[in-house]
């Protein structure tokens, strides 16, 4: 575990730090907390969940809670540290919306941290800051509920952004996209907790007994509504790596909107298949399973570290075809390369079709992302196309429904490749499709929304190769 963590022993000390890290942009959300909760250094449970809730809660309402906090604030929020910033709006959060907290506790608790604040510099900010803090969240307490928004008639753009809590430039798009309500309708589900959602091993399983399994370690829980092994769970008495049926290989974490990427595909026993950018494996596992542990899959990934974690999550599953390859998919396969039946590609991409699950991203992506990430996801499936066989074919998935990243892609894709063809969604997902009908610009894509189809926002498309 990273020392700065280690050295905290307040659970809101350490949802500073936590916050503090993703400000600095080198990390994301999901890598500070796998540091933090490194089973080595195990936090007792009260203590986790509190410092879930601060981070989830501050980074998913930061920008309301900085609306707030800019109205009683004599300092301009550009001009406050960083880190000061960080501890408002840890207290200003647990007063609005942790009522189980009292108030007083999470304003001395706030007072206290600022204390100790440092500068940009790591240097000591001096006893003001604690007054300055202190003043801030008193006047909060007593005046936030009558704090005036922007007016929605005079002003949607400032008034979903701030109200709503998101950037404004992606509040534009939107708007230009989908119209003032639905955009509302996005932001709320966006803002929403999600459940927990696991995919069923059926190598090991059935749903159903699954379900049975988690029903003591789990509040509400039940079938998710289109993939046929998804269930979904809130609440866990436990954390997942600590559940039996975990351990037993039972299922993976995964959004019922990835399971159906790899439906997409639609994999079959004996099949060779190729995992582009495997990552951690979630979607190799799903690929292993519908092949019936039958046939070839290598994973791909550029990091070896996590082609390592690949292998041991497939052990866990009870996987035994699947084989990695450390490849940078920035450079085009040298001649010899073999050739594979299938091909996914979950492509990098921005993550704004996750943004309930990684509010982190609310605040560190921008406008210009999007078109690298598109000339970066043109580039792989050009270097993917020849080593899709003929009768073979390619699925490209990404976690976001922006243009650039969708239907931009696919084509230009298109253009360069006329030996290949968009063909529609197997039976398999045809219950989701149906769901999305209407909303597609190319032949059959699958495409998700979290406020249409209560799950992470996808895009995905089958290529044919004839």
């Amino acid at each position: 575990m990273n020392e700065s963590f280690r050295k905290k022993k307040n659970p809101r000390e350490t949802a500073l730090s936590i916050l503090n890290t993703v400000d600095k942009g080198r990390k994301t959300l999901d890598n500070i907390l796998n540091e933090v909760f490194d089973e080595k250094n195990p936090i007792p449970k009260r203590d986790r969940s509190l410092i879930n809730a601060l981070v989830y809660g501050v980074l998913r309402w930061r920008g309301r809670l900085d609306w707030i906090i800019g109205h009683f604030s004599k300092t301009r929020l550009n001009r406050i540290e960083p880190e000061v910033l960080n501890i408002l709006r840890i207290g200003l959060f647990q007063v609005i919306y942790l009522d189980r907290i009292p108030v007083s506790a999470a304003v001395n608790t706030s007072v206290e941290m600022a204390k100790s604040a440092r500068s940009h510099k790591r240097r000591s900010l001096g006893p003001w800051v604690a007054r300055f803090v202190n003043g801030v969240l008193r006047n909060a307490v007593r005046g936030y509920e009558t704090v005036p928004f922007p007016d929605m008639d005079k002003d949607p753009l400032s008034a979903l952004a701030a109200g709503k809590s998101f950037p404004k430039w992606l509040i534009k798009r939107w708007l230009n996209c989908f119209g003032i309500e639905e955009t509302g309708r996005l932001c709320d589900a966006i803002n929403t907790i999600p459940p927990i959602t696991v995919r069923t091993n059926t190598l090991k399983t059935a749903r159903e007994d699954l379900i049975k399994s988690l029903e003591p370690d789990v509040g509400k829980i039940e079938p998710a509504a289109y993939s046929p092994d998804g269930v979904s769970f809130f609440n866990p008495k436990v954390s997942v790596p600590e559940m039996k049926a975990f351990k037993d290989g039972w299922f993976q974490v995964q959004d019922e909107a990835a399971q159906l990427v790899t439906s997409l595909l639609e994999p079959h026993p004996g099949d060779t298949v190729l995992d582009a950018c495997a990552g951690l494996g979630g979607k190799t596992g799903h690929i292993a399973q519908m092949m019936k542990n039958q046939g070839r899959i290598v994973a791909m990934d550029k990091d070896s570290e996590k082609l390592e974690r690949l292998g041991a999550e497939t052990k866990r599953l009870g996987i035994s075809i699947v084989e990695t390859c450390a490849y940078d998919l920035e450079k085009p396969f040298e001649a010899g390369f073999p050739g594979f039946d299938r091909i996914l590609l979950d492509a990098p991409c921005s993550g704004l079709g996750v943004l309930r699950r990684n509010p982190d991203i609310k605040w560190s992506a921008s406008e210009k992302d999007l078109s690298r990430c598109r000339e970066r996801q043109t580039k792989f499936l050009d270097h993917l196309a020849r080593l899709v066989r003929p009768s073979g074919v390619l699925v490209y998935a990404v976690c976001s429904t922006e243009p650039e990243e969708n239907e931009e892609v696919v084509t230009t894709f298109l253009e360069r490749h006329p030996e290949l063809s968009v063909v529609g969604c197997q039976s398999s997902v045809a219950s989701c499709q149906s769901s999305v009908a209407g909303r597609q610009s190319v032949v059959n894509p699958l495409k998700t929304f979290p406020h249409l189809d209560g799950m992470d926002g996808f895009f995905s498309v089958c290529f044919f190769k004839g």
